[in-house]
């Protein structure tokens, strides 16, 4: 059979060569479309971030709190190591005072050339001063130059700050206080082209890379200023595509929108350049104060070279920690400003040989004294809101006198540790010492550690303040003149109290011993239990809670007759402010932590003027101030003179609960007042009292502080006679016991003593010389 052949497929026709399908085209412009459509949909929302977030530019600018300003000038009380700490804790540099912000020492003779500052009450301009420190005193003040005040105010000290939730910090500057020679080096170095590209420069990266290769390192990056601005501004840091493709964009209508001159002030306030503990440093403004204390306007060339070329790395060129890396990369940022033009080859080898000259110690680091900053929080939340204190740049000048606060830290810290092994727990203290007239709060320790900006002790630790109440129990008392006077006896007596449920209760004394009857003021500046508990029960415990009350106890206290002998809890601050009655005769005196706010230009928002009110009688208060002198001189405070000067007049009361879970002491000078709790955080049991355990904190730091004795005024109403210290009236017995005690006009003894000058008794001379 024959095959027949196989039949050949007729080749297909081929398209030419180049042209393409109908369909395809088709297909392209519909992607192109709706990329177009994407693309424009995706500008506007772009456009509405850009426009939205830049508009108000408010940057989140933290509010700063600072110290009370030092104040210089002849006779001021500061020592010279209390000023050389005051001067370093503003950030005065040592060794020569030929800039402002830095001081000379040579022993007690001081050189400092002052910032300047700008208070609500007008600018304190820049000075040098020359002074000298001598027995605690500033003699031989005067202004070598600037404009002659006989008074002269330092810059404060800022102490701490309240900051945004997400911690960054900055000094907002307006451009025209940048000077020009750091806009210029700004440019040359990030971006010389800035007021003639869009937004975006793709020549620049060649130029860059050009300017690299010839400095030996990078001097120059490649991306515009305003493309920098974009990715921190708006942006993560993320090294992707789509994130430097919306930072293009973004460049592209941040330019379309707004001047030069508005994104490169934006710039200068938003550029990170560097790392304080938990808070990021951004813009110029503070990092100018940040490494060299100095304002951005007063910068000289290779400090401005510095801050520059910190842009391209602020943890690798860190000058405090990478030194040498941070001179080189100044050294080629000063090149750059003689290749530009900026300075001199001269000035440029000039500079270049400079140190770095950045300030030891950040001017602006972590809260300083976290317990005390705690307070100044409670005391602002009375007028303002937390988020307006964490971004409006609001300044507010505390009463904290970095001196006082130094001696208490240093009191606390040092006396626990001489303590420690003589109880079972670990050992805390809080502290609060006050201005004795004003109310003023000068410094606060919350425990031990006084870093740890944790628990407050002195804030929040309610505590039983044991015979701490005593003297408002006979305070309460002697405003009845007729009933109770210091000579009155009471009676030092056991005795039992049976309740309705049929509970005893069975006063003590601390010692056990019980001696009959003895003269008030006795009981008092012998802290005796049994006295306090029958005249508290005699005058009514409604009484004594209403004298508490009026000295600014607010919290609930007890109606049991246990609230006599300190059941009553109260916190280290809440004793200060009963104190501060009792030192000030009898007006209730608010404590306060701020003198002032202001907006970040200085303009006043809030004044916090002292507020007194009269809420015991004068006369009454300062028979008790005679017997809490007593018990300084001759009761249960008279350790403390082991520590300070015999002459320093004091006035205290010592205060203990049962199995010592309670140390206190709370007192005061001519000057100041101080409340001293120790104590277990566990309420564990100590072997302390009073005198043993807060009274040594009390002196340390009493010791160190330069103050006046307590020297009161007798106010009308009140006389003097000599008395038996023993006795409710003198008798034939003689002289030898009398005392020199007061008396509310009309309730002196019937007998008074002719004593003369055959009195030997050292308090009793003490006593007569105090009140001449």
């Amino acid at each position: 059979m024959k095959k027949s052949a196989p039949q050949k497929k007729s080749p297909k026709k081929r398209s030419p060569k180049g042209k393409k399908q109908p369909w395809f085209w088709r297909l392209f412009l519909r992607v192109s479309l709706i990329g177009l459509v994407l693309l424009a949909g995706w500008m506007v929302y772009l456009d509405a971030v850009v426009t939205s977030r830049f508009e108000g530019r408010r940057f989140e600018v933290p509010s700063r709190v600072y110290a009370r300003p030092l104040e210089l000038y002849d006779g001021a009380s500061v020592s010279a190591s209390a000023l050389q700490r005051e001067l370093e804790l503003a950030g005065y540099r040592s060794g020569s005072a030929a800039a402002a912000g830095s001081y000379r020492r040579s022993g007690g003779q001081f050189e400092i050339h002052t910032r300047g500052f700008r208070f609500s009450d007008g600018e304190e301009p820049r000075r040098r001063l020359s002074l000298s420190v001598f027995g605690d005193r500033v003699q031989q003040f005067s202004v070598v130059d600037g404009p002659t005040s006989p008074i002269v105010r330092l810059e404060p000290a800022q102490i701490g700050g309240i900051y945004p939730a997400h911690k960054e910090d900055r000094v907002l500057v307006e451009l025209d206080e940048v000077p020009e020679l750091f806009r210029n080096t700004l440019m040359a170095v990030e971006d010389r082209q800035f007021y003639d590209h869009f937004g975006i420069a793709p020549m620049s990266i060649a130029r860059a890379m050009l300017a690299n290769i010839r400095a030996g390192g990078i001097v120059q990056g490649g991306s515009t200023l305003t493309q920098q601005l974009v990715k921190n501004f708006f942006l993560t840091r993320d090294q992707t595509l789509l994130r430097k493709g919306n930072e293009a964009l973004m460049s592209l209508l941040l330019e379309l929108h707004y001047e030069k001159d508005d994104i490169l002030e934006t710039y200068i306030n938003e550029v990170y350049v560097g790392q304080a503990g938990t808070r990021a440093i951004h813009g110029f403004g503070l990092a100018s104060q940040f490494y060299f204390g100095e304002s951005i306007a007063d910068l000289d060339s290779h400090q401005i070279a510095m801050l520059v070329g910190l842009v391209k790395g602020p943890s690798y060129y860190n000058p405090r920690r990478h030194p040498e890396r941070a001179r080189s990369r100044r050294n080629l940022v000063l090149g750059v400003m003689a290749d530009s033009g900026l300075i001199s080859e001269q000035e440029a080898s000039r500079a270049q040989g400079q140190p770095l000259g950045v300030a030891s110690k950040p001017s602006y680091s972590e809260n300083r004294y976290p317990a005390y900053i705690d307070l100044v929080r409670r005391h602002l939340a009375r007028d303002y809101r937390q988020e307006d204190l964490q971004s409006e740049g609001l300044r507010i000048f505390t009463t904290l006198n970095p001196a006082i606060q130094y001696a208490a830290e240093f009191a606390v810290t040092d006396t626990l540790k001489s303590m420690d092994g003589r109880s079972e727990g670990v050992l805390e203290s809080a502290m609060v010492v006050t201005s004795r007239d004003s109310g003023e709060v000068l410094a606060l320790v919350g425990g031990r550690d006084p870093q740890f900006a944790g628990f407050n002790r002195a804030v929040d630790a309610r505590r039983p303040i044991g015979s701490l109440v005593k003297p408002f129990i006979y305070l309460t008392a002697l405003q009845n003149p007729d009933e109770y006077t210091l000579v009155t006896p009471v009676e030092d007596k056991s005795f039992s109290l049976v309740f309705d449920d049929g509970r005893r209760w069975e006063p003590k004394n601390y010692d056990g011993e019980e001696r009959g009857e003895v003269p008030l003021h006795l009981a008092l500046s012998r802290s005796y239990n049994l006295p306090a508990v029958r005249v508290g029960l005699d005058v009514g415990i409604d009484a004594v809670k209403t004298t508490l009350q009026n000295f600014g106890v607010s919290d609930g206290i007890s109606d049991y007759p246990s609230m006599l002998l300190g059941s009553v809890s109260m916190t280290p601050v809440t004793v200060a402010q009963i104190y501060q009655g009792l030192a000030t005769s009898g007006f209730n005196t608010p404590l306060r932590t701020i003198r002032q706010v202001t907006d970040s230009d200085g303009q006043a928002l809030s004044r916090y003027s002292l507020k007194v009110d009269q809420v015991a009688d004068s006369a009454s208060v300062h028979l008790v101030q005679y017997a809490m002198q007593e018990a300084m001189q001759e009761g249960t405070g008279r350790s403390v003179y082991r520590t300070v000067p015999d002459e320093l007049t004091l006035a205290g009361k010592t205060g203990t609960t049962d199995d010592g879970r309670d140390s206190w002491f709370a007192g005061f000078s001519g000057d100041l007042l101080a409340v001293t709790w120790v104590g277990r955080d566990d309420n564990g049991p100590t072997p302390l009292t009073g005198a043993t355990g807060a009274l040594p904190v009390w002196a340390r730091f009493m010791s160190r502080v330069p103050q006046h004795g307590f020297s009161p005024v007798v106010p009308d109403g009140v006389a003097y006679h000599w008395v038996n210290s023993e006795q409710a009236a003198i008798t034939e017995q003689g002289c030898e016991n009398a005392r020199f005690m007061p008396f509310i006009v009309g309730s002196e003894p019937d007998i008074e003593a002719s004593c003369g000058g055959s009195i030997q008794s050292r308090v009793r001379g003490w006593f007569e010389g105090l009140f001449e």
